[in-house]
């Protein structure tokens, strides 16, 4: 290990997050390295001024929206053009001596295939990159099977909804979300796709028509199933608009279960909404009382306890 290798190791050696080879290349290289060593000391040094000051936790909405990003960005990583090329063996990785041949044979390959598609290149382009508009062409959605779904985008100002997915070709639909080939496409979004950005754009969209008896159980599902904690949090505040009183019940059981404090502390200041309102009964009541003084997080008691005070109990 060299010292470039180390300075870029060192975080991760101080938190312990090394494996134990990758560990003992390091303090091999310290023991040699007095620059290191250095480095080492003073990195330790500004570890412990950091830790002496006050401890200031996240807010819950930073907390969700930072991990979204962090999944969303691996997500990106993990299926992205370079993937294929991350798990080749290292005898077929590139090398600097031998890049540039390598380069000169990709070129090469690229152009004898180029030469020999030449003659089909009009039904290739003509397939894939076909867009076809729900409100123009209408395609039957129970005979396509989606493999892919790159954009939810609402239009807050007509109320409709524009998705872009590929099936057995690439599809734009874009209409009303009253459309049931829009909530169709949509409910699966919810419930089965695996990105979370879709998902929480999917549910942005539905928000408005929470209480449609084709989208409302999408939310509630999204709400107490979604690994998620940032879709979580969309899916309470769609929730939130519901009209009846199976939203209460959602977040009081979001409240009680769910594993992210942040989504509890969101659910906490949902019910209280509710109650101001004169929408709650007495079971909610008695479980915030009893998490002022049960539940594992301090910030999430508190909570609590301010509810119970602005209800007057």
């Amino acid at each position: 290990m060299n010292c470039l290798e180390l300075e870029e190791n060192l975080p991760l050696l101080l938190y312990e997050e090394l494996s134990a080879p990758e560990r003992a290349a390091c303090e091999a290289h310290l023991e040699a390295c007095a620059r290191c060593r250095a480095l080492r000391a003073e990195t330790e040094q500004l570890h412990r001024v950091l830790a002496a000051g006050p401890r200031r936790e996240p807010t819950a909405s930073l907390l969700a929206e930072s991990r979204q990003a962090l999944e969303e960005a691996l997500d990106r990583e993990q299926h992205g053009w370079r993937a294929p090329f991350r798990n080749w063996p290292p005898v077929l990785r590139l090398q600097p001596a031998s890049s540039l041949a390598l380069g000169l044979t990709l070129v090469l390959c690229g152009f004898g295939a180029g030469w020999a598609l030449r003659p089909h290149a009009g039904r290739l382009l003509a397939g894939p990159a076909a867009v076809e508009r729900a409100g123009l062409v209408n395609p039957d959605m129970e005979n396509i099977r989606i493999s892919d779904i790159s954009r939810v985008a609402p239009d807050p100002k007509t109320g409709g909804v524009r998705i872009t997915l590929d099936a057995e070709r690439r599809v734009t639909l874009e209409g009303s979300l009253d459309d049931p080939k829009i909530q169709q496409v949509l409910v699966y979004a919810v419930k089965s796709y695996d990105n979370p950005g879709i998902r929480r754009d999917t549910l942005d969209a539905l928000r408005s028509h929470a209480n449609d008896p084709n989208i409302r159980p999408a939310l509630l599902y999204a709400l107490r199933h979604d690994p998620n904690p940032g879709v979580r949090l969309e899916a309470l505040e769609a929730v939130r608009g519901l009209e009846s009183s199976e939203g209460s019940r959602a977040l009081l059981d979001t409240l009680q279960h769910d594993t992210n404090p942040g989504v509890r502390v969101a659910a906490v200041d949902a019910l209280i909404d509710e109650g101001e309102k004169g929408g709650q009964d007495a079971s909610i009541q008695q479980a915030l009382g009893q998490l002022a003084t049960t539940d594992q997080n301090p910030y999430v008691r508190l909570k609590c306890a301010n509810a119970m005070m602005k209800l007057g109990k």
